[in-house]
């Protein structure tokens, strides 16, 4: 009888250690999501500088740029036009109301609805990237022109009519130059997960929708934000100045909060805050 309690003893313990062992890889711990160090370099870390243009025609001429900058003007909506040192010029979620006063070469879309898209693009555009799916197959761009380079990370978007999910209906697009990431994320519809991040890579500035209602809730785009970890955050997509302020509330519980008198501001890396930071351009 003692072997046999013995051995029941036992084999309840050793029951009981597979049972928790099991539980554990059953249920692991969520982990934290973090960027990869996919883009070019790390974050430099220096004094904080933006050195802001007036967004005026005259400066919309080709005029010259350093080596290391990257000039971003906002012109509403969803619209920034991105130059890079070699003056190449990429218009996000291009569309027929809200367009840049000058000829892109490069004009990214999304589809979520009709002012981030446009069927018509101008002729003289060189390369127009639509970001979603054909068909079952997501949108994958991957483009370098001269010393730009454009890249996309699908997502999924809701479905208006049917209230159920697109997938791969839209596109965050990333564009590299002058050792800077920049990643515009479209009309982004939810949170992003640890492969979708990687993916991303590690980025030094992002162009966010601010809405709240139309893209992702407040809080779910702030645990984007968080992911991604960038030291720059430009806002978007507000309608009105309500939704930006409820957005800049938000935002000032962590972060700096500076807003600009012009449209357009020039970024290099050695500029970028040592800190994160929320820069506010106007837009038409």
């Amino acid at each position: 009888m003692r072997g046999v309690s013995r051995a029941m003893i036992a084999a309840a313990a050793f029951l009981a250690a597979a049972g928790a062992a099991s539980a554990q890889l059953a249920a692991p711990p969520a982990p934290k999501v973090e960027p990869a160090e996919t883009c070019p370099g790390l974050i430099a870390r220096g004094t904080p500088l933006l050195i802001p243009a007036a967004f005026r025609p005259d400066l919309l001429q080709r005029t010259a740029l350093a080596r290391d900058q990257v000039r971003i003007s906002y012109i509403g909506h969803s619209t920034f036009l991105l130059e890079s040192p070699q003056l190449v010029r990429a218009a996000t979620d291009y569309n027929d109301f809200v367009r840049p006063p000058v000829l892109p070469d490069i004009a990214t879309m999304n589809r979520a609805h009709s002012t981030h898209y446009t069927d018509n693009p101008d002729p003289g555009i060189k390369h127009v990237l639509r970001g979603w799916a054909a068909g079952e197959k997501p949108a994958r761009i991957d483009l370098q022109y001269k010393d730009m380079r454009v890249r996309n990370v699908p997502t999924n978007i809701r479905s208006w009519d049917s209230g159920g999910t697109q997938r791969h209906g839209n596109s965050i697009f990333i564009f590299e130059m002058a050792s800077l990431c920049i990643a515009h994320l479209g009309h982004l519809h939810h949170t992003l997960n640890q492969e979708q991040v990687n993916e991303i890579g590690r980025v030094d500035i992002v162009l966010v929708p601010v809405d709240g209602s139309m893209t992702l809730d407040t809080e779910g785009m702030f645990e984007v934000l968080q992911a991604l970890k960038a030291p720059l955050v430009i806002p978007m997509h507000f309608f009105s100045s309500y939704t930006l302020d409820r957005f800049l509330s938000r935002a000032r519980q962590e972060w700096d909060v500076e807003v600009a008198d012009v449209p357009s501001t020039v970024v290099s890396k050695a500029t970028l805050p040592t800190k994160p930071k929320v820069l506010v351009l106007p837009g038409r």
